[in-house]
């Protein structure tokens, strides 16, 4: 696994993908949270809280992790190595687990310099250090599990076509809908709403960023994770 890991992220660096990834993260989350004068802008919100980042990151994640993960197999298909990668000794699993975290690593890169967020609130906060350091724990390790989630995600559409693009938009649509399509059809119930949205990432992900643990919460994230990397050692499979 760690061959197929390392060549995975050395190939991230060795094109404009991973600097574009974390550049583009970064930019987008500062001009929103310090630039522009909206309502994520930390600075007018008038209280020391980072909670605005968590809000945007999801949404901005939905488009950049499909566009890291979904070259993963298309390219392997379109280029005719996959049959030389699984002629290699390494497992199908090892093959996925390689990638995903190769994937996975690079986003971990990018959300590492959002710690500055942190401190800047902590600066500014009155008295000095007035944030909730709980919450912000608490929204990072949600933060964690939603880019793993959208990881196994992209991998799985990346199987499914021989085209980048349509890898990436597969991978957008169902992020979309497990992110924040069980919100939109809980609203359109007055019943059972709770039970339509616990079906969703968002429901888990605020749970989490509110400091509290909750072993369900945990379970939902790794089960989803799972789910995709296994049907996607099914579509290996059935190459």
């Amino acid at each position: 696994m760690y061959p197929i890991l390392k060549k995975e992220f050395t190939s991230f660096f060795a094109s404009p993908i991973a600097y574009l990834v974390i550049g583009v993260f970064l930019l987008i989350n500062g001009l929103f949270l310090f630039i522009f004068n909206d309502d994520f802008n930390i600075l007018n919100a008038g209280f020391a809280d980072v909670t605005p980042f968590f809000y945007l990151a999801p949404w901005v994640f939905l488009f950049l992790i499909p566009a890291i993960t979904m070259k993963s197999f298309a390219d392997e298909y379109n280029t005719g190595t996959i049959e030389l990668l699984k002629t290699n000794p390494v497992s199908n699993w090892q093959i996925i687990f390689g990638k995903f975290l190769a994937s996975l690593l690079l986003i971990i890169i990018a959300i590492i310099p959002t710690f500055i967020y942190v401190y800047t609130v902590y600066q500014l906060g009155n008295p000095l250090g007035n944030i909730d350091f709980g919450s912000t724990i608490g929204s990072y390790l949600g933060l964690l599990f939603l880019a793993s989630t959208y990881t196994a995600v992209g991998l799985f559409t990346s199987t499914l076509s021989k085209n980048q693009i349509v890898a990436f938009i597969l991978s957008v649509f169902i992020t979309f809908i497990l992110f924040y399509g069980f919100d939109a059809i809980a609203s359109s119930f007055n019943s059972n709403s709770f039970a339509i949205q616990q079906l969703g990432i968002n429901e888990h992900f605020k749970s989490i960023s509110r400091g509290v643990i909750d072993t369900r919460d945990i379970v939902y994230f790794l089960s989803i994770t799972f789910f995709f990397l296994f049907i996607t050692k099914t579509r290996l499979e059935n190459e």
